[in-house]
């Protein structure tokens, strides 16, 4: 992977037009490019970086101005850390407060609350930071904006590459590109009242789309999906495929757009953890990898681990009750939790330990270039911070053991449960109790269905199964032609490919026959799909999906599903 220039361009993100004004040291917003006042006459001392290239080529610098949180300027004077304090002494920003109330996902707010300090100090760590972020170019998938309005899906890929010391405990493969070992979905809703983490299984067997990829050399590949079911993990690494080709994945299995992506490696969970000064994980009974590929071996109780033990224990799967890949799941979004907490509780009135939990974050993230800058993830950060760790759920993707395989080892979708939480994700349900919640999103998507009607002989619309029950299209057809008057519908059999939940894809100029098939379906907001085209006298394509039980029953969004679930404030260890 190739890491990207950050350079500005015309319509730029605000979040990188933070311009350095050498004159006092501070970064100011300029939405109008325009050049910073000329420079003292004294340059200004950089500290020097490491020599040697980094992994994946040479990085280009952005020679334009850095990014930078303006913040109010009030407090003490300030000393630059390589020389001297200046004739006329500045003065200090202070820390907003507010940030500190909150736990981010993972590192991404704890990066940006460490970069709000004295100017010089601050532009040698921002400089840093930024240099230490590697981007992917996923071309035309996920979202060009660091957040939009409405809900957000961002996914949060551990990826198994071995290379490093310390590793060769769990297979270490130089050269190796590695997989989607550990996948979490993080759905943030449209308020930013709640979240929701989905941990995908790696064993998980689904279906891999096409998918395009940009080469070093700026052209476009388009690497085949895979015939059939195959395992959720190679949809990362296997035949050259990018983080944007996992991406394409979850969208397929969730129906979900996704918009971002932040990669970690097997080296984060090391650095991280020691970074924080440990984290805290609580066992019934006694851990050891009875394998002896590591080291592991934890009492029963609490316990603070870092470092290599912090990442034995999250690989490990011997000692656990069926020793699975779910088991380790479930061990993972405890973990997660607990520095969340740790995070909130301890590093973040910390500025040492601050810095260097950014530093640890960055050397091991990959990100795509949406959310590629400091100052872009400065924006993730603050929005991600706003989320109350108590509406924050952790749960796993419902599955069963694969019915095709005589001794299940790999799993599927659970048919009744899965589509249920799609959809809520879908409908931006709340999986936790809100007691304020805007509706700004979700109120958009209502207003789809409001509006004029058309007649029943006038609705036109080709009817698919996407993955509901057998011969269901026939029967929808059938049922609509005899029972409701839609005499111009048709049976176009089993759709190219299967959907998470039933959908109704439609031109703006059919608005009033949709909203009419979605009366008789009883069809819900989330299910209407309108296009940018104009449709004319084409069909409509209705394309039902699992939740789809039988025609004359409506598709509706659940209020809740019964899967086991946490809370990222409930603490491993209660005592």
């Amino acid at each position: 992977m190739d890491a990207q220039s950050r350079g500005r361009a015309e319509g730029a993100d605000p979040a990188d037009q933070w311009v350095l004004n050498p004159r006092t040291g501070d970064y100011e917003l300029r939405l109008d490019g325009g050049a910073p006042p000329p420079a003292p006459s004294v340059p200004r001392q950089r500290t020097p970086q490491a020599p040697g290239p980094r992994p994946g080529g040479p990085r280009e610098r952005d020679p334009g101005p850095r990014e930078r949180d303006p913040g109010p300027r009030d407090g003490d004077d300030d000393t630059a850390p390589d020389g001297p304090r200046d004739a006329h002494r500045r003065k200090r920003r202070q820390p907003k407060r507010s940030g500190r109330r909150k736990a981010l996902m993972w590192t991404g707010g704890v990066m940006g609350l460490v970069l709000v300090g004295g100017s010089a100090f601050a532009y040698y760590w921002w400089d840093r930071l930024g240099g230490n972020i590697d981007t992917v170019d996923i071309g035309d998938v996920g979202s060009a904006t660091v957040l939009g309005d409405g809900p957000a899906n961002i996914l949060v890929i551990g990826n198994d590459v071995r290379t490093g010391e310390g590793n060769e405990a769990y297979g270490n493969r130089d050269n190796v590109t590695g997989h989607a070992d550990t996948t979490l979905l993080f759905h943030v809703a449209g308020d930013r009242s709640n979240a929701t983490v989905v941990s995908i299984p790696r064993d998980l067997m689904t279906e891999i789309p096409d998918c395009e990829t940009r080469q070093s050399d700026g052209s476009t590949k388009t690497i085949p999906g895979s015939e059939g079911r195959t395992k959720f993990n190679e949809s990362y690494g296997v035949e050259g495929r990018d983080p944007g080709c996992t991406m394409r994945t979850v969208e397929q299995l969730t129906g979900l757009d996704v918009d971002h992506f932040m990669m970690f490696d097997f080296n984060a969970v090391k650095t991280l953890s020691t970074a924080v000064g440990g984290v805290e994980v609580c066992l019934e009974e006694p851990l050891k990898d009875t394998s002896g590929g590591t080291k592991l071996d934890l009492p029963a109780g609490k316990t603070t681990i870092q470092g290599e033990e912090a990442l034995s224990f999250l690989r490990n799967r011997h000692g656990l009750k069926n020793e699975s890949d779910l088991d380790r799941i479930g061990m993972q979004q405890k973990f997660v939790a607990s520095m969340l907490r740790r995070l909130k509780e301890d590093t973040l009135g910390s500025p040492t330990k601050m810095l260097d939990v950014a530093d640890a974050a960055t050397k091991s993230l990959t990100v795509d270039q949406a959310i590629g800058s400091p100052g872009k993830l400065l924006t993730l950060a603050k929005e991600l911070g706003k989320i109350d760790l108590k509406n924050i759920t952790l749960m796993t993707l419902p599955v069963i053991d694969n019915p095709d395989e005589p001794r299940p080892v790999t799993v599927v979708p659970d048919p009744a449960k899965a589509p249920q939480v799609f959809s809520m994700l879908q409908d931006d349900v709340s999986f936790t109790e809100v007691k304020k919640q805007k509706k700004k999103a979700k109120d958009k998507q209502d207003a789809l269905l409001k509006g004029a009607r058309a007649e029943a002989s006038a609705v036109r619309v080709d009817v698919l199964n996407g993955g509901g029950p057998q011969g269901a299209a026939g029967e929808t057809v059938t049922w609509l032609q005899n029972n409701q008057g839609v005499s111009r519908s048709a049976n176009q059999g089993n759709a190219p490919a299967k959907v998470s939940r039933t959908q109704l894809v439609y031109a703006p100029d059919q608005a009033d026959q949709a909203r009419k098939l979605a009366d008789l379906m009883g069809l819900p907001a989330a299910a209407m799909k309108p296009t940018a085209e104009a449709g004319g006298d084409g069909p409509m394509t209705l394309t039902l999906g699992p939740d789809f039980t039988k025609a004359g029953v409506p598709v509706a969004t659940p209020k809740k599903v019964d899967v086991p679930q946490s809370r990222a404030d409930e603490k491993m260890c209660k005592a």
